[in-house]
């Protein structure tokens, strides 16, 4: 069995921005924490648009980082072809309301052109904090011994006849905010695939790595060694 793994990062990648310096920080310490050797690499969006699905298949791992992003059609056309794909995939940050946008078209779920999500209402670069409600019972697991206040630098708002479309067929609610707006979702009938609003890896740290982050890495691991039944978030915690 593998104990190597190789995650992508697809982002445009800049050192002034705290949330990419945490999330290399954050693979860093789920690393050490289980003892697992991880190489990851940064992947421009247009360069991951260009990629086949048989380069993404060479990677454990796909995280999409947060933003800014120079191109979100190109991010969003990354999106639409990591949904055909089995690979593990984490999702942080600005990259929520893409998916969304994407499952939005690919479902056909606005015919009549309405706005479904709002924009982003959080001004400005900075962080706030959002408080993290686990609504799954494999969040809840995540979160248990984990301090659920987190930051963000964008915050959504998805309209009720639309989250009553996405949470009949589409995506499961992981956990919601203290705005009781969904924060976590994740793909049904996807092994691994998961988005959340905020970044997790800014709360990270060498002594405790985030539980989220690790939770990743884990079902990457099971990937790695094709061992599809302990990929799913319930069987990784």
């Amino acid at each position: 069995m593998s104990n190597s793994l190789k995650i992508a990062i697809i982002g445009d990648y800049n050192f002034t921005y705290n949330s990419h310096q945490a999330t290399n920080l954050s693979i860093d310490h789920s690393s050490r924490f289980l003892e697992i050797e991880i190489s990851y690499y940064w992947i421009k969006i247009n360069e991951a648009a260009q990629m086949k699905a048989q380069t993404f298949e060479q990677y454990d791992g796909i995280w999409i980082a947060p933003g800014p992003f120079r191109n979100i059609f190109f991010l969003n056309g990354v999106i639409d072809a990591l949904l055909h794909l089995k690979l593990p995939v984490l999702l942080t940050g600005e990259a929520y309301k893409s998916l969304v946008e994407v499952i939005i078209n690919k479902n056909q779920l606005n015919s009549n052109g309405e706005k479904l999500i709002s924009d982003n209402l959080i001004e400005g670069q900075q962080f706030e904090r959002l408080m993290i409600i686990p609504h799954s019972k494999e969040f809840i697991r995540i979160y248990d011994n984990h301090n659920t206040l987190e930051l963000t630098s964008s915050r959504y708002s998805l309209y009720p006849q639309l989250i009553e479309q996405l949470e009949n067929e589409i995506i499961d609610i992981e956990a919601y905010n203290q705005f009781e707006e969904p924060e976590v979702i994740s793909i049904k009938n996807h092994p691994f695939f998961l988005a959340c609003g905020y970044c997790p890896q800014i709360s990270s740290t060498r002594d405790i790595a985030h539980p989220l982050i690790y939770t990743f890495i884990k079902a990457c691991r099971a990937f790695s060694n094709n061992i599809i039944d302990e990929i799913n978030i319930e069987e990784v915690d």
